[in-house]
């Protein structure tokens, strides 16, 4: 079974971890949004459970209540029973996503309390249960007199006061994740926060964690104590208010309040370390969603335990000192740029790397790297050029005429415009080198080209490049392509990028003998919606052999049009198989060359080398320049596994 893991947020193998129990009518539908705090050496999961049809005061309709589990590893849980049910009047269409808190030797458990049918935001509020032990609920209380939801207790006193954060104005957007701070007596809550209410502006986060306005946020767990201040991890929904809902991505993501005033945000993601991949998170009674709903941290580790799909609980992992380096910052920082750089540019003196010199391969040949760009013609026409370095980083030579044109009528300009031989990427094999190209003519969908020349003629420089191939499927945009560089049980894996969003993967029996109509594309990796890589992905450098399996370089971009790299990591002997994948960036768009140029916030690779424990990614800047930059293969590593 293929996996798609994420190097810092691991989901355990045993999820979803509680599913809804049809001979159990109030839970039949759905359990979800779990809330779980441990004492005593026991875990108490309150989860979100939703009826069969017409269970409750018969209105037609499935209604929810409140559920409670015991384990004692965290993951299996048993004893399932209700726990906390409408009763009351102001919730009694409804009790929602239960989140605990222990304090004063009581649990304080807020929930959404529903008094309306359709719920209406007058009727959905904040309601709060108390109960000693976990047996039973000693009192209730109707908490905010104003719509809100997604409420809990800080797990300690700030400056002396019980400490409550609240997301507001839920169903009167826009709304706003308050701290506001109480008296001793609950039920006095109700009054205070009638005058809380009134200075609404004076209690929210700042500055506000959204995006955009478009955005939606929720407060997700309670938050808990770490070195840097209160850690709250919570909900992001992006493009909630579009008029698409197909648009909504829901993600989680996190936060760091001031120790001493909450209310002030230290630092934040910039983009979801979560998002729907896993089947029981794209499908279910509300499809794609992942919703934070408790934490809990256990030495090094946090546990987060969530809602998926609003049908099943689940459980992943992550690194208390991972977590944070994710808020503090959205890339990875892996690789070292070359001071120089770029160490490729234009030049006007030869039309045709005129405009542009760019989205370079890479190999190394007799100690020496050999660097194959793409160049961009004054009439947008592209050839392959080649430089030469023997350090890796400076180039001693560089040829005054392309080792590679348009030949074939696939890659003849049709109409004025981009058309040629775009973005290699070369392997060698045996004594032969394997050039991928982007074949276009401007007219007809792109499509991979396949060629090969002898390494001896490579190197005394007779271009006798073989007649280049089609080797895409037909009537179908594919681009970024290679193989990897040895067989596998007989067969090449030839992947490739079909349809413009996904990387897709087929095994051949023979490079040189390809059949375009036999092609089937299968899926190997796909965009995290709402992240870095969340609008398309596709092959950058060819795959390299190493002791932990074929490590891939790929380049993800966002939704906002920034091209930014990641790496997985495909099993040896079963690469189709993916072992991990990045969560963030290793490497993005931060300089002038690669934020201004041809095409603004691109970082392009289509070549790597590895000597001894460093990398050279050769990459395109901007589409204008080329670039390198270096890493240990050590460190890369250790990212993935």
């Amino acid at each position: 079974m293929r996996r798609t893991l994420a190097k810092y947020v691991k989901r355990i193998t045993e999820n979803p971890i509680l599913v809804p129990i049809r001979e159990h009518a109030w839970e039949a539908f759905a359990v979800f949004n779990p809330c779980v705090i441990k004492r005593n050496g026991t875990y108490y999961m309150l989860y979100r459970a939703i009826s069969s049809s017409d269970l409750l005061r018969k209105q037609g309709s499935s209604f929810s209540s409140i559920g409670i589990a015991k384990s004692r590893d965290g993951i299996h849980f048993t004893d399932r029973r209700r726990f906390i049910v409408p009763e009351e009047w102001w919730e009694r269409f409804g009790c929602e996503d239960p989140r605990v808190t222990f304090i004063d030797n009581k649990y304080y458990i807020f929930y959404t309390a529903i008094s309306t049918i359709p719920p209406t935001p007058d009727g959905i509020r904040v309601g709060l249960a108390i109960s000693r032990d976990l047996e039973k609920v000693d009192e209730k209380h109707l908490v905010t007199p104003f719509n809100a939801k997604a409420a809990a207790l800080f797990p300690e006193r700030i400056k002396g006061k019980l400490t409550m954060i609240l997301t507001v104005n839920t169903d009167r957007p826009p709304a706003y994740i308050g701290i506001a701070q109480l008296g001793e007596d609950c039920s006095t809550w109700y009054g205070e926060f009638e005058r809380w209410y009134k200075e609404l502006k004076e209690h929210v986060l700042t500055p506000d964690p959204r995006r955009s306005p478009m955005d939606h946020i929720e407060v997700g767990s309670p938050p808990i104590r770490i070195e840097e201040g209160w850690l709250l991890v919570y909900s992001y929904i992006q493009n909630y208010f579009s008029s698409n809902p197909e648009e909504r991505v829901f993600g989680v993501e996190a936060l760091i309040l001031d120790p001493d005033d909450p209310r002030k945000v230290i630092s934040k993601t910039e983009y979801p370390f979560l998002v729907a991949e896993e089947y029981y998170e794209y499908w279910g009674h509300v499809p794609k969603v992942v919703f934070p709903t408790s934490i809990l941290r256990e030495k090094d580790e946090i546990k987060l335990y969530y809602g998926a799909a609003d049908t099943v609980c689940c459980l992943a992992t992550i690194g208390v000192r991972e977590l944070v380096e994710i808020i503090r910052s959205r890339t990875e920082q892996v690789f070292e740029r070359y001071p120089q750089n770029p160490i490729i540019r234009p030049n006007e003196k030869h039309d045709w790397e005129a405009l542009a010199t760019f989205n370079p391969a890479a190999i190394e040949l007799e100690g020496r790297i050999y660097i194959l760009y793409r160049a961009l013609s004054r009439d947008k026409t592209s050839t392959i050029g080649l430089a030469i370095s023997e350090d890796g980083f400076r180039i001693v030579e560089r040829l005054d005429e392309p080792i590679y044109s348009p030949r074939e009528g696939f890659e003849m300009k049709l109409t004025p415009g981009h058309s040629g031989c775009e973005d290699p990427r070369v392997v060698r094999i045996g004594e032969k080198i394997y050039m991928f190209y982007t074949a276009y003519d401007n007219v007809n969908p792109p499509k991979v080209a396949l060629t090969w020349i002898s390494v001896k003629d490579f190197l005394n420089r007779n271009w006798n490049w073989s007649r280049p191939r089609i080797i895409s499927p037909p009537g179908i945009d594919d681009k970024n392509s290679c193989v990897i560089p040895e067989a596998i049980n007989g067969k090449y894996m030839f992947i490739h990028r079909t349809g413009g969003i996904n990387i897709v993967y087929d095994y051949v029996d023979s490079l040189e003998d390809i059949d375009p109509n036999k092609l089937m594309s299968f899926k190997l990796l796909r965009p995290r919606t709402g992240m870095w890589d969340g609008k398309k992905v596709g092959l950058a450098a060819p795959p390299i052999k190493t002791s932990k399996g074929w490590l891939v370089f790929y380049h993800g971009v966002s939704h906002d049009n920034v091209y930014r790299i990641g790496a997985i990591l495909l099993d040896l002997k079963n690469p189709e198989n993916i072992i991990a994948r990045t969560s963030r960036a290793i490497l993005e768009p931060s300089t002038v060359y690669e934020k201004e140029g041809y095409t603004r916030n691109v970082v392009f690779p289509c070549g790597a080398v590895v000597r001894g424990d460093t990398v050279y990614l050769y990459y395109g800047a901007a589409d204008y320049s080329v670039c390198v930059a270096t890493a240990s293969l050590k460190r890369i590593l250790s990212i993935l596994v």
